[in-house]
């Protein structure tokens, strides 16, 4: 599976989850704490468009999904607090049993609580400048990204950074949010001016097969 990501979180500008095994603590949201206190968490929107991709013989190209959840206050030990996946309605039976199983080797990790929530119409667009993805028209969830300026007219963008289980991706373009929101039940949630960045994953069955084989 080829994807594109727009993602955001609730953690300042970038998302030290990449480089920690702890989220940024709930006072350092609101701007006004650096230490250990506060609640941590991240609190997170990505909403994937799938590129190209098979399962089997199912194609996957052009199906769009959504990831919302929470990381928790630790996942150094690789248990994360909770995640709900929604589907466009245009998404067959057989593309989201594929998605579902590609979706463990992207994020292998152990969630507290992982559901599948009720389907949800999605508008997924991306530019150099500006990305947004809403769901329901932004009534269940939303995220608009802005380019943030760098010292030429590129976007600014950090390579040789992994995500997740995914061994290649193309950089994380750097878009903070200018609003990253899920308001779909009652762990809903919505952060302005915090962490956003476009980026595009590749992971195949081959790369699954040398991890499995590795033990890794």
């Amino acid at each position: 599976m080829n994807a594109s990501i727009i993602e955001a979180c609730s953690c300042p500008m970038f998302c030290q989850c990449y480089f920690n095994d702890k989220p940024a603590a709930h006072g350092e949201h609101a701007g006004h704490s650096h230490g250990e206190g506060g609640e941590h968490f991240c609190k997170f929107n990505n909403a994937y468009k799938v590129n190209h991709g098979s399962y089997g013989s199912t194609k996957l190209d052009g199906a769009k999904f959504w990831v919302a959840g929470d990381l928790g206050g630790d996942f150094s030990k690789g248990q994360m607090d909770w995640a709900a996946l929604t589907f466009d309605p245009s998404v067959t039976p057989a593309q989201r049993d594929g998605i579902k199983a590609i979706l463990g080797h992207v994020y292998p990790v152990k969630w507290n609580s992982f559901s599948v929530a009720q389907d949800a119409k999605m508008t997924w667009t991306a530019s150099r400048d500006h990305a947004e993805a809403k769901m329901d028209d932004g009534k269940t969830g939303e995220v608009v990204l802005n380019k943030f300026k760098g010292m030429t007219d590129d976007p600014i963008v950090i390579q040789n950074l992994k995500y997740w289980g995914v061994p290649r991706n193309d950089g994380f373009i750097m878009m903070p949010n200018a609003v990253e929101a899920y308001r779909a039940g009652d762990k809903a949630f919505e952060f302005k001016g915090s962490n956003g960045f476009m980026i595009t994953v590749d992971i195949s069955s081959k790369d699954v097969a040398a991890t499995e084989k590795s033990g890794t």
